[in-house]
C-alpha cells in the first residue's frame, strides 16, 4: 500500500529547534520508491544544517525497524552532497527517502511510519509513510538542499 498523500505529522506544528519536516506522497517507478521531506524554518531566525537528516522507520506499533539508513544516491534521487545550507525564517530545505521494494529471500517487510530530526540531537517528527521495503531493509537519504537535483 502506498501513502496516496502527504503523510500525518506528530507532533505537528514548528519545533522548540524553529523547523518542522513535512513530506510529499510516495513516488513509485519500477520498484523504487521516494518521499521528498519538506524542512521549513518556522521559526525567527535563520537555521544552518550541514548534512543529511536523522531518519528512522517504525514499523505499526510504532517500533524502530533493524534498517540500514545510507546516505547517498539512489535510483529515485541524486545526493547534491554535504555542504552548509542557511534557511531564512520561512525558507525550506529538502531531502529524498528512498527504497526499493525488491524481494529475495525471507519475507517481505513495511514500515508505518519515517522519524525525522533535522540534524543529530534535534527533535523528531513522526510522519505516517507506508514503505514497502521487500527484503532489501535499506533506505537512502539525500543531503539537505534547497533543490532536488536531476
Amino acid at each position: 500500500m502506498h501513502t496516496p498523500e502527504p503523510g500525518t505529522v506528530e507532533p505537528a506544528g514548528c519545533l522548540d529547534t524553529g523547523v518542522t519536516v513535512k513530506s510529499g506522497p510516495v513516488e513509485a517507478a519500477l520498484g523504487h520508491r521516494a518521499i521528498v521531506l519538506t524542512l521549513t524554518n518556522c521559526g525567527t531566525a535563520p537555521r544552518t544544517l550541514t548534512g543529511y537528516p536523522e531518519v528512522r522507520l517504525l514499523d505499526q506499533e510504532k517500533r524502530p525497524m533493524n534498517v540500514q539508513v545510507e546516505h547517498g544516491s539512489s535510483y529515485m534521487a541524486i545526493d547534491p552532497g554535504v555542504a552548509p545550507q542557511t534557511i531564512q525564517p520561512g525558507g525550506t530545505l529538502l531531502s529524498v527517502v528512498s527504497w526499493s521494494n525488491t524481494v529475495t529471500v525471507g519475507s517481505p517487510e513495511a514500515g508505518a511510519y519515517v522519524t525525522v530530526a533535522a540534524a543529530k540531537g534535534d527533535p523528531e517528527q513522526r510522519i505516517t509513510v507506508d514503505t514497502d521495503l521487500g527484503t532489501t531493509g535499506k533506505l537512502t537519504l539525500t543531503a539537505w538542499n534547497p533543490k532536488l537535483k536531476n
